[in-house]
């Protein structure tokens, strides 16, 4: 392990609170939706909102807010997306308990002739479930909420979003039906798997999951025998609210692995692609790294049109064999905080300290490219900051810290039930 200083318990609690300020610039607060990114007409992204909703148990513990406040935040987008257009039209916001990925921010309708997305439904609803863990009180305010909670959990029709298919589609389309693929491969829905088996209402059927796994790609890379997926984002989301330590399913039994330990191998790959830097990228070695999925230059921005390599946009990279064009995300490293603790620690330590520029009012943008510097301007920086990447920081830190989020969730009964359906066995189950 490197001998370079890592970031302090100070500077941590600073960013993750000025991370957290996101959701409350990015509100709307007549009906609780969150801007996916702060850039100006940015749509409600429903992911973006159940990262929120499960910040704001961590900004009552850390007094960044009220309670009453949160409580007031969280009801009013539990009511929106309750009483929402359920037809499926397409200007509807959702349909059989599931949600377009993007709405307009005031009306709530479905903008981009984006999906119905099963995903950022699964991210929206353990969202929902966190608040109502968390916001336990006998009053009639946190009584209301919990009630709403279980109405939207209940009400999504995971069994529907098999279309009869071995696995979970990705989306539905009023306009075609259901994409041609589904939830295949290693990938970020282990959180979707198991609030659909959990389900008392609508679940999927047990042999889903099992159908899941069994596309899963186990490899060697770099020494590291670990469950393959190249963007760290996979090994970071589903964790954000389940504690998978000690925790086996089937394919992790096989395997004398779990999940978590395999996060921190992961994290671990991408530290040591970074250090061999294959493509010679300005910035990469064993203290700067992160690719994942995140925002990026393009060849279609005028200043970059003449960039002799090719350009990915936003873009999901990842380790070892791409996409990759020198772009890092560097809030990517905190996301890997409770797996490597001093690992990420000391990237993001290093990252902050040769590339400050990341840093936009001490939130992270979306990402940096070293790279791309020019002169006296250091690092490419992404403009804006993204929700999704705000989220993930407030909930990684606060699962090192306090472990909160892992601890509500670890109570929730539909949780615990979705886990054992698929199999899991052992540690605090």
């Amino acid at each position: 392990m490197s001998s370079e200083p890592s970031m302090n318990e100070q500077m941590l609690d600073q960013l993750q609170r000025a991370a957290f300020g996101y959701f409350l610039q990015a509100v709307n607060p007549a009906n609780g939706l969150i801007a996916d990114t702060s850039r100006e007409g940015s749509p409600c992204s429903i992911g973006v909102v159940g990262f929120a909703l499960s910040t704001y148990p961590v900004a009552v513990e850390r007094g960044w807010m009220a309670r009453s406040d949160a409580v007031e935040r969280s009801l009013a987008a539990l009511r929106f997306f309750r009483d929402s257009d359920q037809s499926g039209s397409p200007e509807a916001t959702g349909y059989k308990g599931f949600y377009y990925h993007f709405l307009d921010m005031h009306s709530g309708a479905r903008v981009w002739r984006s999906e119905l997305s099963t995903i950022d439904t699964a991210l929206l609803i353990a969202g929902a479930l966190t608040v109502g863990q968390y916001f336990s009180a006998n009053t009639p305010e946190e009584t209301g909420l919990r009630k709403l909670v279980e109405a939207l959990y209940l009400r999504v029709d995971w069994r529907w979003s098999q279309s009869g298919a071995a696995t979970i589609r990705q989306g539905w389309k009023p306009e075609c039906g259901f994409q041609h693929y589904g939830w295949d491969g290693y990938n970020e829905s282990i959180i979707l798997y198991v609030l659909a088996l959990g389900s008392p209402t609508h679940p999927i059927d047990g042999d889903c999951y099992q159908a899941w796994t069994a596309t899963y790609q186990w490899e060697n890379l770099y020494g590291y025998d670990f469950l393959y997926a190249g963007p760290l984002f996979i090994h970071q989301f589903s964790h954000a609210w389940i504690d998978f330590r000690g925790i086996r399913d089937c394919f992790m039994r096989e395997k004398r692995c779990d999940y978590f330990e395999n996060s921190r191998r992961a994290t671990e790959v991408q530290r040591e692609y970074a250090r061999r830097n294959p493509n010679r990228f300005v910035g990469y070695d064993e203290n700067c790294w992160g690719l994942t999925a995140c925002d990026g230059p393009s060849n279609q921005l005028p200043e970059l049109a003449n960039e002799r390599r090719r350009l990915f946009g936003y873009a999901a990279r990842g380790v070892p064999y791409g996409p990759d064009d020198g772009t890092l995300g560097g809030w990517a490293a905190l996301a890997s905080l409770p797996f490597a603790p001093e690992t990420a620690l000391c990237a993001a330590h290093n990252m902050l300290k040769r590339y400050p520029e990341m840093l936009s009012a001490l939130q992270y943008t979306s990402s940096f490219n070293p790279t791309l510097a020019s002169a006296g301007r250091g690092a490419w920086v992404s403009a804006g900051h993204f929700g999704l990447d705000q989220g993930i920081v407030v909930m990684m830190i606060e699962n090192y810290r306090s472990q909160l989020i892992w601890r509500l969730m670890r109570d929730c009964p539909y949780i615990g039930a979705g886990l054992r359906r698929a199999g899991f066995r052992g540690g605090w189950l």
